[in-house]
């Protein structure tokens, strides 16, 4: 494949692609999969996804946080479908009941069977990983360590400000009719900004020579300074100076904007091959203005709607079949190339270049 190409465009349309990628890249890798305030102080639990399997996140009295698979050992119905308290997990097709910890506490008429072991029956765990108040899971271990795969981003983060300090506000969700690798590509660039966003490019410096990338092993970073002269409806003068806009490979996109402490957090979850869920936790710092979480939650939600059109345009294109691959320009695009090889080498061998 010539290095400014993007992948082949049947990647981004045909189903059997996506099966590959669900096993083999979020089969593999860690993904965000929520925050502990969503957990109560002991013994609790929500559900999440990674790579197409169900979990359960569980607290459990001595606060000990885990990933389980949310499968029942008996009929494999999803046990836990949605958040809730207490210390047992139901499933609602039999009653079988697990602990938080995945150990099988009882099964209805299981002593009439003389083959059955309640201890080979328990939910599978997964490995979990945890960063502030954010929590990352896979569906199984990753080859790379939590701590070496999240260290750049911390360490880039923790120059804006410090994420146990942030104070969760809400969750934002949304569903568009294209291919998650589309979404995650369009994230990555801000070549179509000035086109695009004109309210974000009159405060954020979209510029080829002073808006930053940066690839590293587990993602991608994007420096924004705020535009001398800047104009707009959102005000980004405070303690954070620049945007900080990254993607930890393969689906959870973070973002800060300048002004005052906040962070947002989400994967780019594929539902289907031309189908992705999104979704976006916010986090303010405890003293920051209500007046400027709003300005700046508008000037925010302007740029996802724009966004959203952008991105099913170029899956109906992909769809059409008359072009094999498009091209990247390697000064501003050079992330979206990155993001392909990464892409590419968790799938060789197993799906047409």
């Amino acid at each position: 494949m010539s290095e400014n190409r993007t992948l082949a465009w049947e990647w981004y349309v045909e189903p059997h692609v996506l099966a590959e990628e669900q096993k083999r890249i979020f089969g593999r890798s860690w993904q965000y999969v929520g925050h502990v305030g969503m957990l109560p102080e002991a013994e609790g639990f929500f559900p999440s996804h990674v790579g197409g399997v169900p979990l359960v996140i569980t607290r459990d009295a001595g606060s000990t946080i885990r990933a389980l698979v949310n499968v029942c050992r008996h009929r494999g119905a999803v046990v836990c479908p949605e958040q809730g308290t207490g210390g047992i997990l139901r499933c609602p097709y039999h009653a079988w009941t697990y602990a938080l910890d995945g150990a099988l506490r009882g099964a209805p008429r299981s002593e009439r069977e003389s083959l059955f072991d309640p201890q080979l029956h328990g939910l599978a765990s997964a490995p979990l990983g945890r960063w502030g108040p954010f929590l990352f899971a896979s569906p199984t271990q990753p080859k790379q360590a939590f701590a070496e795969w999240i260290d750049p981003i911390c360490r880039r983060v923790a120059d804006a400000l410090d994420v146990d300090d942030l104070v969760f506000s809400h969750r934002w969700e949304g569903t568009y009719r294209a291919n998650w690798k589309v979404c995650v590509e369009n994230f990555l660039e801000c070549y179509h900004c000035r086109v695009a966003h004109p309210a974000f490019s009159s405060v954020i410096d979209t510029g080829p020579d002073d808006y930053e990338l940066i690839a590293e092993d587990s993602g991608s970073t994007q420096y924004g300074p705020v535009r001398r002269g800047w104009s707009g409806p959102f005000d980004p003068m405070g303690p954070i100076t620049r945007g900080q806009f990254h993607v930890l490979y393969p689906n959870t996109a973070i973002n800060i904007m300048p002004g005052h402490a906040n962070l947002s957090i989400g994967p780019v979850r594929p539902i289907g091959s031309s189908e992705t869920h999104r979704y976006l936790d916010y986090f303010f710092g405890p003293d920051v203005p209500e007046a400027w979480i709003a300005e700046m939650l508008q000037f925010d939600d302007q740029v996802g709607a724009e966004d959203r059109p952008l991105v099913e345009s170029v899956q109906r294109g992909m769809e059409s079949g008359v072009h094999d691959h498009g091209t990247l320009f390697l000064d501003s695009e050079r992330l979206i190339a990155h993001f392909r090889d990464f892409v590419r080498a968790g799938l060789t061998g197993c799906v047409e270049r």
